[in-house]
């Protein structure tokens, strides 16, 4: 079998120089959809283009594991990504062709018709839900589509969604990303969750108020600093006391749901002195509206929340250990009748342990595994499907006309899914290749400067694979080792990988696709990514300025390891 061992400074042996050019596909890819105007599917191409000629040509990766790489990168942007944008934007379609949305606009303007509010309990709030139960773009996929639906331009829908998935990233998809990291690391996964909360708990109070006034200005967002206050404290407060004394699965959830509450609660006894709307829209006219909006009866209002209070259910459910045991064939050594068929592990021929990563990435040399699990049953975007469906049957639609809508669905965003199995293609090459290894060691050869840039790492983590999760994988091991040669806790270097990551979210190519096409905007990505870009560098930034302190200034943040 092919075998190759990834070199990480074959220029000149200069790591600079062999970091900046393996940082030239995250240009190229960006470049071109920011600044290029080019559309998604073509900057994706190109990307992926200048990735395998890196790869090959200067990295000395053998061509047939590249193109491996790539292939296993496209199969995973369709399962399981791209079947979450599917069934995410499916059920939102169900709800809009039944008509049920429209009552959920009237529910949503009768708490609060001002676009301040709607965007907190919606994109902030209600996606920090979607965030905890299921990760993988799926909130940005349903509360984009939600906001177009209540009247948000679809530019600021997509921007703000992208923006306010922050503060629940590192303890998404039920905490599976502190959970990953603690498994890499060989940390404690309590210490981690800690520091995580810790590390976040300024910037869940801060988004909020960052969300609000990207949206209408400084002015504007002070008139409702008493709501973005409540959602962000509470969040916060919740987040931070969930994952530093019971542990990081229920910490996002545990906080969404506080923060919703306690905003439904707020606006029983306050609202903002005006109802601001967009410059397009006659304040007025909309005042007017929430005056004589629709009131509709409690049975009204629980068909128009059903979907998604299916989809809420389904997402939760699907994330729980047991029933995506129970989904995936049952227990080892307890097999159930699911067994060897819901859940295939492929291991991709040719790739598998065929490349060898090396110190100082890893603390010892060790072959990456290459399996592709094709787990249908346990897969969110079966979830999605599953409330889509059932959402649809109870709302009246025929079995043939279900599936007409759904057909409807995979034909609007086709593209988009052929866009995210090339983001992704150009991810696994770059990882595969080591590319991503050594635009890490650049990073983390900062010296005392390390803690500023350790989130930066996690960052760029990010914003190449589109996970958390991921990037806690590719550089949680380095960032524990670098930590222990310049003298930092391991903790808070390892903490500030995830957390420094989820300020990348909202810039990773994964996400703006996923974006694109829930607000219908398939070709429009590199629009999106600028709206977001200074947005997702700043927060970053400012992460690191936070571990910088904590390293130097206030190490009696950092728990420590007693074992």
């Amino acid at each position: 079998m092919l075998t190759w061992t990834q070199v990480y400074t074959p220029v000149a042996g200069s790591l600079a120089l062999s970091a900046l050019v393996a940082a030239l596909p995250v240009v190229v890819l960006l470049g071109l959809l920011a600044f290029g105007r080019v559309k998604a599917h073509w900057a994706a191409l190109s990307g992926l283009a200048a990735s395998l000629a890196v790869a090959i040509l200067v990295f000395g990766m053998p061509a047939q594991l590249a193109g491996s790489a790539a292939l296993m990168g496209a199969a995973y942007g369709l399962f399981p990504i791209g079947w979450i944008v599917l069934g995410a934007i499916f059920v939102y379609d169900v709800t809009v062709k039944s008509g049920d949305f429209e009552v959920v606009k009237d529910i949503i303007a009768g708490v609060g018709s001002d676009r301040r509010l709607q965007v907190l309990l919606i994109a902030f709030c209600f996606g920090a839900f979607i965030e905890g139960a299921a990760g993988f773009g799926t909130p940005v996929a349903i509360c984009a589509a939600m906001l177009i639906g209540l009247g948000f331009r679809p530019l600021q829908a997509a921007g703000l969604a992208l923006i306010a998935n922050t503060a629940p990233v590192a303890f998404g998809a039920l905490g599976i990303p502190v959970i990953t990291l603690a498994t890499v690391t060989g940390l404690p996964v309590e210490l981690l969750s800690a520091m995580v909360g810790r590390i976040l708990v300024l910037f869940c109070v801060a988004v909020p108020f960052w969300v609000v006034g990207t949206m209408c200005g400084r002015k504007q967002m002070m008139e409702v600093w008493p709501a973005c206050l409540t959602a962000g404290l509470t969040f916060g407060a919740t987040q931070y006391a969930i994952s530093n004394y019971i542990g990081p699965s229920l910490a996002a959830i545990g906080a969404s749901i506080v923060s919703i509450l306690a905003l439904i609660v707020l606006l029983e006894f306050w609202q903002p002195a005006t109802i601001w709307s967009f410059e397009h829209e006659d304040a007025a006219v909309r005042a007017t509206e929430h005056a004589n909006r629709r009131v509709h009866t409690g049975g009204r209002n629980l068909r128009a929340w059903m979907p998604w209070i299916l989809l809420s259910l389904f997402v939760f459910a699907w994330g729980l250990t047991p029933v995506k045991t129970f989904l995936n064939g049952g227990p080892a050594g307890h097999p159930n009748f699911l067994s060897g068929v819901s859940s295939i592990s492929i291991t991709v021929p040719g790739l598998h342990k065929a490349v060898t990563r090396t110190p100082p990435v890893v603390a010892k040399a060790a072959a990456e595994p290459a399996i592709f699990v094709f787990n249908w049953a346990s897969a969110t975007g079966t979830s999605l499907l599953l409330a889509g469906g059932i959402s649809g049957l109870l709302l009246g639609f025929t079995p043939l006309k279900l599936l007409g809508v759904f057909a409807g669905t995979l034909m609007r965003i086709r593209k988009s899914l052929l866009t995210i199995g090339a983001m992704l293609a150009l991810g696994f090459s770059t990882r595969y290749a080591g590319l991503d290894a050594t635009m890490g060691l650049a990073f983390a050869s900062t010296g005392v400067l390390f803690p500023f840039f350790s989130p930066l790492l996690g960052w760029l983590g990010v914003a190449l694979t589109g996970s958390d999760t991921s990037s806690n994988v590719l550089f949680g091991g380095l960032q524990q080792i670098t930590a222990r040669q310049v003298g930092v806790s391991p903790v808070l270097a390892a903490a500030a990988n995830s957390a420094g990551g989820v300020m990348g979210k909202m810039i990773d190519a994964q996400s703006i696709v996923v974006a694109g096409v829930a607000t219908g905007q398939q070709g429009n990505e590199g629009s999106i990514l600028r709206y977001v870009f200074l947005h997702s560098i700043v927060l970053a930034s400012l992460v690191g300025v936070v571990v910088f302190l904590m390293a130097y200034v206030f190490p009696w943040m950092i728990p420590v390891v007693t074992k």
